[in-house]
């Protein structure tokens, strides 16, 4: 019998980590759960501990002392953290071997470096780490051995169409950058749903409220990523998080609508061929690609018909209409602390809107108002991009506080 190989899920109550373990319940004989963090959702955190017994839980400091005695009683053994103590200790625990960063927002950096420092296989959901410190995932990585895997659909997409050295090349945290084109790489290209407002007009668009924002055609997404989804800053931040993870210039990476959803990115070498990964819009595909690497493994996903589905659309976004890729762009161009800025204002943004403090036309004109004000610095360590990230959500919160007309 293969011996089971020890997961961590950060964020085991939220979209990715549901995902995640589902695919793991699929294949109880390959994995075992060994951490799960769930923050402030312990009504939903409570049954994953008793089916799974983890040997590491973590929570919101004050969230852990309200688990139910008689779930604890059910995990005997388990030792339970808060804070970002407890993300540290569930992300580096001896007996995990790959770790599912799951955990939304900024709040995740620490552990995922950690893990990435301690040499594990880190399947990378999230998209603050790379975004926010791309840089200094990759050097961790080089530096442990660990093994970077993109899971989210695009860049796990993109990483299915490359050729195996250059797949090595990206777990490594190497990036592809100085042997993409002897590997015949000429672009990678970005597909994106266009959210719900793909068809709306200029003034719909700009007076949505919260709900349509979250209404996203194909995917089932937490809060803040369907509004980042409906903005297109969502594609802007994988934009940037594709130029770091694969050590590409911002000028490499093209982005399309395609609202079918089905192909989910694609790479261009330079003989004209053209290679895209497709399949179903749920994220257990690349989870279960990310776990079972270089294997594959069943994600109880089905294959694609590609009959019932017809034409397949593609066209360019409309920058006008979505000026959060405009900014996105700018911030991969500009980089250094760019992306932490832009990241940070997008995040604070969006929390206003989903308040209703804001409405949905101002979460852009907010982040653009801070990249115009943000001082670009080199970015040194992890509490050098904790310092700027919570400096600029400060000035971020300041600003919706006093208006945009101000």
């Amino acid at each position: 019998m293969t011996e089971q190989s020890g997961v961590a899920v950060l964020g085991a109550t939220g979209s990715i980590g549901t995902s995640a373990l589902d695919v793991v319940r699929l294949h109880r004989d390959r994995y075992k759960v060994v951490s799960l963090t769930g923050w402030r959702r312990i009504a939903a955190l409570e049954p994953l501990l008793k089916e799974f017994a983890p040997a590491q839980i973590a929570a919101e400091s004050e969230s852990v002392s309200v688990i139910d005695v008689t779930v604890l009683d059910s995990c005997k053994g388990s030792r339970y953290l808060g804070g970002e103590e407890g993300l540290i200790a569930a992300a580096t625990h001896p007996d995990v071997d790959t770790v599912i960063a799951g955990v939304s927002g900024a709040a995740g950096l620490g552990s995922t470096l950690a893990a990435v420092e301690a040499g594990k296989r880190v399947l990378i959901a999230n998209k603050e780490p790379l975004v926010m410190c791309g840089q200094l995932v990759r050097n961790a990585a080089l530096g442990s051995g660990a093994c970077l895997m993109p899971i989210d659909s695009e860049h796990n997409a993109i990483f299915q169409c490359l050729p195996l050295e250059l797949q090595q090349d990206v777990t490594s945290g190497r990036g592809i950058g100085s042997r993409s084109a002897g590997a015949g790489v000429s672009r990678i290209t970005l597909t994106a749903s266009g959210g719900p407002f793909l068809r709306a007009s200029a003034a719909a668009i700009a007076n949505a409220t919260p709900a349509q924002a979250l209404a996203h055609p194909t995917w089932n997404m937490g809060p803040k990523i369907s509004v980042d989804s409906a903005t297109l800053m969502n594609k802007g931040l994988e934009l940037i998080e594709a130029c770091n993870l694969f050590g590409l210039d911002e000028s490499q990476i093209d982005i399309i609508i395609h609202p079918q959803s089905v192909l989910h990115s694609m790479v261009a070498f330079n003989d004209g061929s053209l290679i895209g990964q497709m399949g179903n819009p749920d994220m257990r595909i690349p989870i279960s690609y990310g776990l079972a690497y270089p294997e594959r493994a069943s994600s109880g996903i089905e294959a694609l018909d590609l009959v019932e589905i017809g034409q397949l659309g593609f066209e360019r976004p409309d920058l006008e209409r979505f000026p959060s890729l405009v900014l996105a762009r700018e911030a991969a161009k500009s980089g250094r602390s760019v992306p932490i800025a832009l990241n940070a204002a997008n995040e604070i943004a969006v929390e206003a809107f989903l308040e209703t403090r804001i409405r949905f036309y101002e979460i852009p004109q907010v982040v653009d108002r801070i990249l115009q004000i943000h001082e670009p610095s080199e970015v040194s360590d992890l509490a050098h991009v904790v310092e700027i990230d919570l400096a600029v959500r400060a000035l971020a919160r300041e600003m919706v506080q006093r208006g945009l007309s101000s």
